[in-house]
């Protein structure tokens, strides 16, 4: 028996029992409802829709299935939280998989992917655009300008993008160019936390 090597397991720790994400290439679209979201594989398929819950204390987006079964939920852990964290909760096991956590500045937008046990670093995501994410937080109509994105690993290596696209809804196209110890359904679920938090 062929034992998985530690970046192997240590991806596996994170994985959503839900889900299962396999391609490198994902498209996030905001749908006409404001603050939600469908992600669809390279070949089409919706594999995960979500939404922001209104008018909740805290914070909410639920996650289902391309097939709508639940899948994962993100959770603010401070009321109305401008900035803070948020936790990926796994809809199959009810444990935290991993934690957002939201750097805020006004000039840049970084929000870091974390364990929930030991608030280790897993994965970070930073704005390309320092100048376009001051623009987005003071003036509005910045919004209409995409924001992209680096995804880079625990030791600081880029191993993805998050594309904005021009388009009359939010469009993003997630790019994970080397996954090996980063979780998927986690940079997803950022692609559309972050675009559904800085647009407020």
């Amino acid at each position: 028996m062929v034992e998985p090597s530690a970046s192997e397991s240590s991806s596996n720790r994170y994985d959503i029992s839900t889900v299962d994400l396999v391609d490198d290439r994902y498209e996030v679209k905001q749908s006409a409802i404001r603050n939600k979201y469908a992600v669809r594989d390279g070949a089409g398929n919706v594999v995960l829709r979500g939404k922001q819950k209104m008018f909740k204390m805290k914070e909410e987006f639920p996650f289902v299935t391309g097939d709508d079964r639940d899948a994962f939920t993100v959770k603010a852990g401070g009321i109305m939280d401008v900035a803070g964290n948020y936790a990926i909760i796994d809809a199959g096991t009810g444990e935290e998989v991993v934690v957002l956590d939201e750097d805020f500045s006004i000039f840049v937008e970084n929000w870091t992917i974390r364990d929930p046990d030991s608030g280790e670093a897993l994965a970070t995501i930073r704005s390309k655009n320092k100048l376009l994410s001051a623009l987005r937080h003071l003036v509005s109509v910045a919004n209409l300008v995409p924001n992209k994105y680096e995804i880079f690993d625990a030791d600081g290596d880029h191993v993805g993008d998050i594309e904005g696209k021009f388009s009359l809804r939010d469009a993003y196209t997630v790019s994970i160019d080397d996954a090996t110890g980063v979780p998927k359904e986690a940079v997803i679920a950022a692609a559309c936390v972050l675009d559904a938090l800085e647009n407020q």
